[in-house]
């Protein structure tokens, strides 16, 4: 029996409302996002979202766009490198209603780009972690010069310079929609951008966040500075709000500019991308 639009959008939101009611932010998701999970800033289909917590990270996944909007995870420096293989295959998520298989990005001229990275999620939280990083359900279609280049140097930067600098930080990721998105034959929006907003939270200090914001057309070696945008402007363009557990008057201050003293941020300028 096929359903037509207007069920199928019912269903969607129905089970949504579900989900969200059935979480209720239980310990594990604190740890990995204590200053709350983004949620959409003003209801519309293409914003609700599905909370899927895996070990060492949680995905906002919207069956609408079968894209992640959102992921979360905490990152610590690592003590001592584990030598994980890298796993063969990516999966389907069974928990989704509109399952992405791995081949859904073939010929598509796109790659598979994690949301929640395979090498930082695997140093800190482990080899279960690493597998759910190849869930389908954290996997979003990025150029090869995003994926490989600029997205990847961000990533290498984080664990590899931001931790190590900081301790413990916060790391919200996720992608950006144009209003007309491009959809591949296997029903995958395509997104037009992505963001990732990285927090810190020094004892008796307010906590400090650093965005960036990379568009697919990346030729992949520019400056990581040249990407960095407010918080604010990000919660235009995604319509989520982040950070809505600390006080409006913080969470006002930090979302609206952009300040790098205290990251460091020429040390890791330039680096060099691995592929």
């Amino acid at each position: 029996m096929r359903i037509g639009y207007a069920t199928f959008a019912a269903l969607v939101v129905g089970l949504a409302v579900l989900s969200a009611w059935l979480v209720q932010d239980p310990d594990d998701v604190h740890d990995m996002a204590p200053f709350g999970l983004p949620h959409a800033r003003e209801y519309a289909l293409n914003t609700v979202s599905r909370t899927l917590i895996n070990p060492g990270f949680t995905v906002g996944y919207s069956e609408w766009r079968s894209n992640p909007l959102w992921v979360v995870y905490r990152l610590a420096p690592i003590r001592e490198r584990r030598s994980y293989p890298r796993p063969r295959h990516y999966e389907t998520d069974a928990r989704s209603w509109r399952a992405v298989s791995p081949d859904a990005f073939r010929r598509s001229g796109y790659q598979r780009g994690h949301l929640a990275p395979n090498f930082a999620i695997s140093q800190v939280h482990g080899r279960d972690a690493q597998r759910a990083t190849f869930l389908m359900s954290n996997v979003s279609p990025q150029k090869s010069r995003l994926n490989q280049k600029a997205w990847q140097r961000l990533e290498e930067a984080v664990i590899d310079h931001f931790t190590p600098r900081f301790g413990t930080l916060w790391v919200t990721a996720g992608p950006i929609f144009a209003a007309k998105t491009e959809t591949l034959a296997s029903g995958v929006e395509v997104p037009d951008a992505f963001y990732k907003i990285l927090l810190v939270r020094s004892s008796g200090e307010a906590p400090r966040v650093l965005a960036f914001r990379m568009s697919q057309q990346v030729r992949g070696d520019e400056a990581l500075s040249r990407f960095l945008v407010s918080v604010d402007a990000l919660e235009q363009e995604t319509g989520l709000d982040f950070f809505a557990d600390l006080p409006d008057d913080i969470e006002s201050r930090i979302e609206a500019g952009v300040e790098t003293e205290a990251w460091d941020l020429a040390s890791v300028d330039r680096l060099p991308a691995r592929y």
